[in-house]
C-alpha cells in the first residue's frame, strides 16, 4: 500500500484537500483509505448509547456493526499515543492511503499553505515535504524547506496527478482536449 500525507497549520484546508482527493481518486477507479490525525480528545460515540456504556465500564475495544458499517473503538486508558506505522497495520490493502496531519510522520507528504492563514515553516522533523500545495503563486516552496514543486490548491486533479506520480500509482490517461 503506498502512504501519502497532507500536511500544514490549523485551518490550511487540508481536510477539504484530503476530502476531494479521496473522492477524484475514486473517480479514477482506486481504492483509498484516510489516517486523520487529532490534536485533542475526541469522542466518535454519543454519550448514553450501548458502545458507550461498555467503554464506560472499561472495554478495552468495542466493535459496533450494523447493516451499513463497522467501527471499532479502541481505548488506550494508559498506553502512549500510537504512532502512524502502528495504525496503518489495522487498515485493509487499498491503493492508497492518505494521512491528515502526523507532521513529524516519515511519509512524503504535501504541505498546505494558505499565507492568510499559516506562514510558519514547520520543524525540519516534518520531512520529507515532497510540494507545497496553496491558493497563491506568491508562495515559495523553497520557504518552507521543500525542493518540490508548487501545487496549486484549489486543482485537485493536479494535485492527484503529483500524488499518483510520486506514489508509482496507474492513472487512466488524461483527456488531451
Amino acid at each position: 500500500m503506498k502512504v501519502f500525507g497532507i500536511t500544514g497549520w490549523k485551518n490550511s484546508g487540508k481536510t477539504t484537500l484530503v476530502s476531494e482527493l479521496v473522492s477524484w481518486f475514486g473517480e479514477q477507479g482506486l481504492k483509498v483509505s484516510t489516517i486523520k490525525h487529532a490534536h485533542c480528545h475526541f469522542d466518535i460515540d454519543k454519550t448514553g448509547s450501548d458502545s458507550f456504556k461498555h467503554r464506560e465500564a472499561g472495554a478495552h475495544e468495542v466493535l459496533i456493526a450494523s447493516q451499513g458499517r463497522w467501527a471499532l473503538m479502541h481505548e488506550l486508558r494508559d498506553e502512549g499515543e500510537p504512532e502512524l506505522e502502528d495504525l496503518l497495520k489495522h487498515l485493509q490493502p487499498v491503493d492508497l492511503i492518505l494521512v491528515e496531519g502526523f507532521k513529524m510522520g516519515d511519509q512524503p507528504k504535501i504541505q498546505v499553505v494558505r499565507p492568510e492563514n499559516n506562514t510558519e515553516v514547520l520543524p525540519q522533523e516534518a520531512q520529507p515535504i515532497v510540494a507545497i500545495a496553496s491558493d497563491s503563486t506568491d508562495v515559495k516552496p523553497s520557504d518552507y524547506l521543500c525542493n518540490g514543486p508548487l501545487l496549486p490548491l484549489n486543482d485537485i486533479e493536479t494535485v492527484g496527478r503529483f500524488i499518483a506520480e510520486f506514489c508509482s500509482l496507474a492513472l487512466p490517461l488524461k483527456d488531451s482536449d
